[in-house]
């Protein structure tokens, strides 16, 4: 999944998770690659909701495997330093919206727009442990823009995690898990968990919100290649917000939330070169 906080399921997925899928050896991966994805998934509505978004999307994806420009399972961006140990990019990723009047807590209430993130991140590769896998710490630090109806800044975010990946059978299955928790200044917080006093209700005090913790998360990502051309991913992620900064605001509603989704990518049209050359 593109690496970035994913309060809601991004709009990369069709990027991301082929991608995720179809990298391998740089001496004999394509450089670039382009196809179509679909998927269907159900997430919370928003941190904490209580409420739910189930969606399908299709959309067509481009790979591209470049030695600074990158298209691929880290998601979109610019990978400025790689070495065996280290690497350094500056990405983005996007997130869905999600409508009030479909959500309880929210309704009356400005929607949620879509949120584009965007800053830099550190992997650190601390550990090759063969076929059983590798280890990375991830350390992404985000500013995040929402677009609905013109740009405006809704903060930060940063999520440390750690990650594991394996590969099998040369490539035709994958198999990630991470564990992370992510943080947000007050603003993105606001976002979220505040309600100014115009939108209280006998139901819904007004509420001012902190920064700080909004989740601790844990999830599973596989693929399994069916042919050269085709590939099956699904993931599970169990996101707990016990420790979320803003547990008394009236639109925190539950403790845990778990999201989950299924798709594939089918690629129809690859690059001769390979991404090494």
């Amino acid at each position: 999944m593109p690496t970035s906080f994913r309060l809601a399921l991004p709009l990369s997925l069709l990027i991301a998770l082929p991608a995720a899928a179809a990298d391998g050896d740089a001496r004999t991966v394509p450089l670039w690659e382009a196809g179509v994805g679909a998927a269907v998934f159900s997430t919370p509505a928003y941190p904490a909701s209580s409420d739910r978004s189930t969606r399908g999307i299709a959309l067509p994806f481009l790979l591209y495997r470049g030695k600074v420009l990158r298209v691929d399972q880290g998601g979109v961006g610019a990978r400025l330093v790689n070495t065996d140990r280290v690497e350094f990019d500056v990405g983005f990723a996007a997130a869905l919206p999600a409508h009030s009047k479909d959500v309880a807590a929210r309704r009356g209430m400005p929607d949620l727009g879509t949120l584009v993130e965007f800053g830099p991140r550190v992997k650190y590769k601390f550990a090759d442990l063969g076929a059983a896998g590798r280890l990375r710490a991830e350390l992404p630090v985000r500013a995040v823009i929402e677009g609905r109806g013109g740009f405006r800044r809704q903060g930060w975010t940063t999520e440390p995690r750690l990650v594991w990946e394996q590969r099998g059978d040369g490539g035709r299955w994958t198999l990630e898990t991470q564990l992370g928790a992510v943080f947000g200044d007050r603003r993105i917080h606001r976002y979220f968990y505040e309600v100014a006093p115009q939108y209280a209700t006998a139901d819904r005090p007004a509420y001012r919100a902190d920064g700080g913790l909004m989740l601790v998360r844990t999830g599973v990502f596989g693929t399994v290649r069916v042919n050269p051309d085709v590939r099956v991913f699904g993931f599970v992620r169990l996101d707990s917000y016990a420790g979320n900064a803003n547990q008394d605001s009236p639109l925190f509603e539950k403790k845990a939330g778990v999201s989950a989704g299924v798709g594939f990518a089918w690629t129809l049209a690859r690059s001769a070169r390979s991404a090494n050359e």
